[in-house]
């Protein structure tokens, strides 16, 4: 596809970070051609539960395999690096890549599988509630804070996975500052509700205390339901993300290839 637009050095700088991750691309050297190989998806541990740093983008950058997590990360890293706009986006138990340019306007990018889906395809998952959408929970294009917002519950898991007899005050402390700065944050409003219900857990139930926290546990996991959460199981999310390489024809955004 040959791109005219006016914003043509932006739609550039996006298709190079592209091929850099996703496409084989031939190197001259001399007289010689190396073909580079592009980054790969890695069905092992996917969530992180065996061990977090298969989430990580140091993980990826070594082993050229990464996931959902750390692809759209160091897509994002790559554009701030060379001046250009990259916006991380949520779906169930994901992160993809939306840009805007002048020809079509927002756009799609996954990573994991190489492919520019349309919104289509997301809502294929069934896992996204029409409140979620309205709210900005899901597929809403993020800006530099609230992508922040991300690394703080990252790093709060993290601790929590690092340190699991803490008292959660970290967590909770984290939690709060993603919050300030994207309210509809899931994934903070999560950490939140279960770091107050592990500190419940190690009360005994008839102190005030435990009280107290029982009523906000319900508040909390209350709101989260109403903004549009629905929890979707590991292995639909599997089968949900192999579909847009199964069913490329049918979630591919055509607009692209005019």
């Amino acid at each position: 596809m040959t791109y005219d637009g006016n914003d043509k050095v932006a739609v550039s700088k996006y298709a190079a970070i592209f091929s850099i991750i996703c496409q084989e691309t031939p190197i001259v050297i001399n007289k010689d051609t190396l073909h580079y190989k592009p980054f790969s998806y890695d069905f092992n541990d996917v969530f992180g539960h065996k061990e977090l740093t298969n989430l990580f983008v140091s993980k990826l950058v070594n082993t050229q395999k990464g996931n959902c997590n750390s692809l759209p990360y160091l897509y994002k890293i790559l554009a701030e690096e060379i001046g250009a706009d990259a916006s991380l986006a949520l779906a169930p138990n994901h992160i993809y890549i939306k840009h805007n340019i002048k020809s079509i306007g927002w756009y799609n990018t996954e990573l994991t599988s190489g492919v520019f889906p349309q919104d289509a395809w997301l809502m294929a998952s069934g896992f996204i509630h029409l409140d979620a959408i309205q709210n900005g929970v899901y597929m809403k294009a993020l800006t530099d804070r609230e992508s922040l917002a991300l690394c703080l519950v990252d790093l709060a898991n993290g601790y929590k996975r690092s340190f699991p007899e803490n008292d959660g005050s970290f967590a909770l402390k984290c939690a709060e500052r993603a919050l300030q700065v994207y309210p509809y944050l899931v994934t903070a409003l999560i950490l939140k509700a279960e770091t107050h219900k592990e500190q419940y857990q190690k009360l005994v139930a008839t102190e005030p205390k435990a009280k107290e926290l029982l009523s906000l546990l319900n508040k909390e996991y209350k709101h989260i339901h109403e903004i549009g959460y629905r929890n979707m199981p590991e292995g639909m999310y599997l089968e949900w993300l192999v579909s847009l390489k199964t069913e490329r024809k049918k979630y591919e955004d055509t607009r692209l290839s005019r």
